[in-house]
């Protein structure tokens, strides 16, 4: 990855958070996403490959299957020459094929349990109309920052959007979920923070987002952070906010979505100057391990595993958890699970056992499998608005935002909760509700949840003697049956 200019950065270190522009990663054939439809059991569904090439030389990549709304499996890479290797080792399936045209397409066979189907996937390109439409001037001011971590010595890249007007604002900074992502953290076409950043300071609210460690324009390595180290890059955003001449330096907050909603917390709770408030969008409630195995189950459910192949898995996973707790050296660690992984009745082929085992004893790994979501709320200091959505296959609002709403009002936390029907992990409405555009419907943040979440910022950083924000609630849509007889196919869950 191109960086400053070492001179200039050394000069600028002292500001904290400063204007300037980073060249990105030089291009790469595998830089990207990839869409294509695998043939299933009633029918077809859209599988899409994202692949972004980190700092270190390897590769981050997840897959979305967008018709059942659950995003982000992790997924490993392998090239050797223009052969790839695309593994999703939680599901048991795997891509084996050939990259063609300089990346334009990849081309070969899917294998999952029960089905072997043959797949081409094809690069995506945004339409120029939508390249038009983002390049049009927001009514905000817009501009690149870079900030660095002073814990850690790298800097980090982000976009910041400041409303129109005089000022100081309130302002946030918005933490990813699991997985190394960009500051839009886009899935599918679908910028989520792009969207949510723009609705916001619309809104009379300044924006920090930026690029995780070792994507884009960031400096880092993703693959060795763990959770808690993830705090002191929320702790260095939120510096590098209150350092902006028209920000309200004590009406700066955290919103995190999925594992940024719990980075969020972390940093609530560490000692020193915490945020004004945080905003968890799906959040974990449970610890690491548990959440990791029900996802685990949900996924080889949804792609047409059978109940002895999900025991088999559910089964090993609890196995492995065991064996990575009693093994601190990873070497042998990673035997141990392959081993097992290999024996086990879970689909998974010996490649993909050693690359699952790989993940298992990631320093991630090892630290979210005894994370405790629950263990620190109690020195919060900052209202905190949760929020999940009913249709969240990923995080249960039930087995997750409710654990963390009792713990909060144990610790007599202000907190406030809020299920959001038909919302999926995504914050996404029913996608019969999303608007359309050149005749395509584009995937949007939920309407409702902006208004929660806008409402809810305006209400905690309200000067005093301010009016209190009025919202106006849209009435409820019409049910109707959705998903009728949808096909079975691959479904992804969040994870690293």
């Amino acid at each position: 990855m191109i960086k400053f200019i070492r001179a200039l950065l050394l000069l600028l270190t002292s500001l904290g958070c400063v204007p300037g522009a980073v060249a990105g990663p030089t291009p790469t054939p595998l830089s990207g996403q990839w869409k294509g439809p695998l043939k299933v059991l009633g029918g077809e569904i859209t599988l899409v490959i994202t692949i972004v090439p980190l700092s270190n030389g390897s590769y981050y990549a997840a897959l979305d299957a967008p018709q059942q709304r659950i995003s982000r499996m992790p997924v490993e890479v392998e090239l050797k020459g223009t052969d790839l290797t695309l593994r999703i080792a939680q599901a048991g399936s795997h891509f084996e094929g050939k990259v063609l045209d300089d990346g334009a397409s990849l081309s070969g066979t899917w294998t999952q349990p029960g089905l072997t189907a043959p797949l081409v996937l094809v690069r995506a390109v945004a339409s120029k109309q939508a390249a038009t439409r983002l390049r049009a001037a927001p009514p905000y001011r817009e501009s690149d920052v870079s900030f660095l971590n002073t814990t850690t010595r790298h800097h980090l890249s982000g976009t910041l959007t400041v409303p129109a007007g005089e000022g100081p604002f309130p302002a946030v900074v918005l933490l990813s979920d699991l997985g190394p992502q960009g500051r839009d953290s886009e899935v599918s076409g679908y910028r989520m923070f792009g969207q949510l950043a723009d609705y916001l300071t619309r809104h009379g609210v300044a924006v920090l987002r930026f690029d995780d460690r070792g994507v884009g324009r960031s400096e880092g390595t993703y693959a060795t952070a763990t959770t808690a180290d993830l705090v002191t890059d929320a702790q260095a955003a939120v510096a590098c906010l209150r350092a902006q001449p028209l920000v309200a330096r004590g009406r700066v907050g955290l919103l995190g979505h999925g594992e940024g909603a719990n980075v969020a917390l972390l940093a609530a709770g560490a000692p020193g100057r915490a945020p004004a408030f945080v905003v968890s969008l799906a959040g974990y409630g449970e610890p690491g391990s548990l959440v990791l195995r029900h996802q685990q189950g949900e996924i080889m459910r949804l792609i047409g595993a059978d109940p002895a192949q999900v025991k088999a898995a559910q089964s090993a996973f609890e196995r492995t958890v065991y064996f990575v707790r009693q093994t601190p050296d990873n070497a042998v660690a990673r035997t141990k699970v392959a081993a097992l992984l290999s024996g086990a009745n879970t689909g998974i082929d010996a490649p993909m056992a050693r690359a699952r085992a790989a993940q298992l004893t990631s320093p991630w790994s090892r630290y979210f499998f005894d994370f405790d979501p629950l263990g620190r709320l109690a020195q919060v200091q900052c209202p905190v608005l949760l929020l999940n959505g009913t249709d969240d296959l990923q995080v249960s609002a039930r087995q997750n935002m409710t654990p963390l709403l009792r713990a909060l009002r144990r610790a007599h936390r202000p907190a406030t909760a809020r299920r959001l029907e038909g919302v999926n992990h995504l914050f996404q409405a029913d996608p019969e509700e999303w608007p359309v555009v050149d005749g395509n419907q584009q995937p949007t943040f939920a309407p409702d949840a902006l208004q929660a979440i806008s409402a809810w910022v305006a209400l905690q950083t309200a000067p005093p003697g301010a009016p209190l924000p009025v919202t106006v609630k849209r009435p409820a849509p019409q049910k109707s049956v959705r998903y009728g007889g949808r096909p079975r196919g691959v479904a992804a869950a969040t994870g690293r």
